[in-house]
C-alpha cells in the first residue's frame, strides 16, 4: 500500500517535459510511482486542477543562525521551498572557537542585516568545529531539509584569530595549509562547499570589510586544492569583479585546481548596465574549455524596502526624524503627522552617504497590495509628485504614514537599469545560470526576497503584462533540478520513481505574493520583514504534507543533508 496517492494533478515533472495529466503515489519517503495508479494509499490527496511540482530547492539562504532556533525555517516554509541551502558569501558560525562569538555575530549583523542581539539570544553555540555545528543541526527536527556550506569568514577567523579578520593579512603557508584541512574535514563530514565573498558591500556591523575581501591566490587556490582532495563540494562566491579578467582567472584557476564547480552572484550595476552581459560571456567561456562555471539571478530587481518600521526611510538621516525615531511607531506616527515637525524633516536633508539609496525619488516606488516589482518610470515617486505639484520628499513623508506607518516604498538597486525585468528574463534563460540570491533568513529590516521561488513561477509563469513570460515547465525545472543539481542533490528536484517525495500542489491563478509586513519574533524581540504567499495549496516533505493552504501542520520530516546526494 502506498503511504500517500496525489491524484488527478497536472504534473510538471522537473525535467522540462510538457505537463501533464497523472498521479503520484509516495511511499516511505520517496516516490514510488507516476502516472495511473491503481494501487490503494493509506491517504488521498484530490489535485484535480491543482499543479504537482517538486518542491523548489534554494540555494542561496542566510539561515546558519535561525536553523538553531527555527523548526519551520519561514519565510521559505511558506513559499513551497523543500530544501535550502545556507552558508553562502563567506559567511556562517563554524568552526568557532569558544569566546570568539562576537566576531562572526558582527559580521553576520552587518553582511546580512540580522539583529546581532537575535543572535547572540538564539544561538546554543554548542558546536567549535564544522562537523560539530553539522551534528548540532542534525539534532534538531525541521520542516525543510538544510545544507550547510563552509564559511571563509569564518575559516580564516578560526585559523588566523584576528588577523583574519584583517582582509589585508595574509595567512602563512602553514595557515593556507590548516585552512585547507579544516575545509576537507568539513567536507567529509557532510557540507555541500565552501563560499567565499570579495565584494566591498560586505562590512562588519562597526564597519570592517568581509574578512575575504581581497585573500590571494595562494590562499584561494591552497583551499580549492583542499576541495579537490575530498572529490566533493562546490564553492559559491560573491565578487565585485573589480580585478576584471584577472578575477575571472583567479575563479577559474580555483575551477581547475580542484576540479569542483562554482556558482556565482551576478546582478545588473546601473553604474555598469551591460556588465552582465560580459559575466555571462566569461562563463561561457570558462565551460567551453569544461570548466564548470554558472551564475547565481535574482528572479526580479534586488531592491530595499523603505519605511518608518524599517531600518530605513528617506528621513532617517535627518536631525529632526532622528529626536523621534525612538519612540514606539505608534507614537512616531503620532508626531510625524504634526505639522511643524513635518515642516522641519522636509527642510533638511538626507545624510550624503545614503542619499543614493533613499532619495533618489525617480527609482523610488510605491509598493502596492499585491506588490508590483515591475513598476513603470512613470508610476515613480517622482513622477506622481510632478503630477500632483508638490516635492517628491513631501509626498513620500505623507505615503509613508499611511496603514499607521506601516506603508512601504520600494527602491530597486539592481537589475532595474531600463525600468524593466526584462534583463532579468535574459539573464534567466542564460544556458549557465540558475535562480538565486533571494537570502531567505536575511536583511531583516532592508529586503524582502525570500520570496523568489514564489515570484519566479507566479510572475514569470502566470501575472507578468509588462513583457514576455516564460514558460511553465522551463521555470520549474529551474527552481528544482536545476537548482539541486547545482549543489549535487541529484535525489531531488524532479517527480519520477526513486526519487525523494519533495511536491508542491499549486493552484497557479491564485499563486502570488502578499504585502511584506515587519513583525517581531526574532530572539530578544528581534523585528524582520517576512512576506507570505498564497496558492500554494499543500507542500510536501519526504512523503509527509507539512503545509496546507499556507499553515504548518505539525509535521518535521526535514533533516540536515550530508553532502551531495546521487539519484537512487
Amino acid at each position: 500500500m502506498l503511504d500517500l496517492a496525489i491524484r488527478g494533478g497536472t504534473i510538471v515533472d522537473g525535467s522540462g517535459s510538457p505537463a501533464r495529466r497523472g498521479d503520484v503515489g509516495i511511499r516511505d519517503g520517496r516516490i514510488a510511482a507516476v502516472g495511473r495508479l491503481d494501487e490503494p494509499a493509506a491517504r488521498v490527496i484530490d489535485a484535480g486542477g491543482l499543479l504537482v511540482t517538486p518542491g523548489w530547492v534554494d540555494v542561496h539562504t542566510h539561515y546558519d543562525g535561525q536553523v538553531t532556533w527555527d523548526a519551520l525555517l519561514t519565510p521559505s516554509c511558506w513559499h513551497g521551498v523543500t530544501t535550502v541551502v545556507m552558508g553562502n558569501c563567506g559567511v556562517g558560525f563554524a568552526p568557532v572557537r569558544p569566546g570568539s562569538h562576537d566576531y562572526l555575530i558582527k559580521l553576520m549583523e552587518g553582511v546580512e542585516d540580522i539583529p546581532g542581539t537575535a543572535l547572540a539570544e538564539g544561538i546554543d553555540w554548542s558546536w567549535e568545529s564544522f562537523p560539530e555545528y553539522l551534528d548540532a543541526i542534525e539534532r534538531k527536527a525541521h520542516a525543510l531539509d538544510v545544507g550547510a556550506q563552509v564559511p571563509h569568514g569564518a575559516l580564516r577567523f578560526y585559523v588566523m584569530g584576528e588577523r583574519g579578520a584583517d582582509h589585508t593579512q595574509a595567512p602563512s603557508d602553514r595557515e593556507i595549509e590548516e585552512m585547507g584541512r579544516l575545509v576537507r574535514e568539513a567536507l567529509r563530514a557532510g557540507a555541500l562547499g565552501f563560499s567565499t565573498s570579495r565584494t566591498k558591500n560586505h562590512r562588519t556591523s562597526d564597519g570592517r570589510y568581509t574578512p575575504s575581501l581581497t585573500a590571494g591566490e595562494a590562499e584561494l587556490v591552497g583551499i580549492s586544492h583542499a576541495v579537490g582532495q575530498s572529490g566533493r563540494g562546490v564553492f559559491e562566491v560573491v565578487s565585485d569583479f573589480v580585478g576584471g579578467e584577472g578575477e575571472w582567472a583567479l575563479f577559474r584557476r580555483m575551477v581547475e585546481t580542484s576540479g569542483r564547480p562554482m556558482s556565482i552572484s551576478l546582478a545588473q550595476s546601473d553604474a555598469s548596465p551591460e556588465g552582465w552581459r560580459r559575466a555571462l560571456a566569461s562563463l561561457d567561456d570558462a565551460n567551453a574549455q569544461g570548466l564548470p562555471m554558472k551564475a547565481q539571478v535574482a528572479t526580479r530587481a534586488i531592491g530595499v524596502l523603505l519605511g518608518y518600521e524599517a531600518t530605513l526611510n528617506p528621513f532617517a538621516s535627518h536631525p529632526s526624524y532622528q529626536q523621534v525615531a525612538g519612540l514606539p511607531l505608534a507614537d512616531r506616527v503620532a508626531r510625524l503627522r504634526d505639522p511643524e515637525l513635518r515642516r522641519r524633516v522636509l527642510a533638511e536633508r538626507p545624510a550624503p552617504a545614503l542619499a543614493f539609496l533613499v532619495a533618489q525619488f525617480d527609482r523610488i516606488f510605491v509598493l502596492g497590495d499585491p506588490p508590483d516589482y515591475e513598476p513603470p518610470a512613470d508610476a515613480s515617486i517622482a513622477a506622481e509628485a510632478a503630477r500632483r505639484g508638490v516635492r517628491p520628499e513631501a509626498l513620500a513623508y505623507d505615503l509613508l504614514l499611511e496603514d499607521g506607518g506601516r506603508a512601504l516604498l520600494y527602491r530597486p538597486l539592481l537589475n532595474y537599469s531600463g525600468y524593466s525585468l526584462d534583463a532579468v528574463r535574459e539573464m534567466l534563460l542564460h544556458e549557465h545560470t540558475v535562480p538565486g540570491l533571494g537570502d531567505a533568513g536575511a536583511h531583516c529590516g532592508l529586503i524582502c526576497d525570500g520570496s523568489f521561488p514564489t515570484y519566479l513561477l507566479g510572475y514569470w509563469g502566470r501575472a507578468r503584462t509588462r513583457g514576455e513570460r516564460l514558460p511553465l515547465e522551463w521555470l520549474v525545472k529551474s527552481q528544482t533540478a536545476d537548482t539541486a543539481a547545482l549543489v549535487g542533490l541529484c535525489d531531488r528536484g524532479r517527480i519520477a520513481p526513486s526519487l525523494k517525495a519533495d511536491l508542491n500542489l499549486i493552484e497557479l491563478d491564485q499563486l502570488g505574493l502578499r504585502h511584506p509586513e515587519i513583525v517581531h519574533d526574532l530572539p530578544a524581540g528581534g523585528k524582520r520583514l517576512v512576506q507570505r504567499a498564497t496558492g500554494y495549496r499543500a507542500t510536501i516533505q519526504s512523503g509527509e504534507v507539512t503545509f496546507e493552504d499556507g499553515e504548518p501542520t505539525g509535521a518535521l520530516p526535514g533533516r540536515l543533508v550530508r553532502g551531495p546526494q546521487a539519484a537512487v
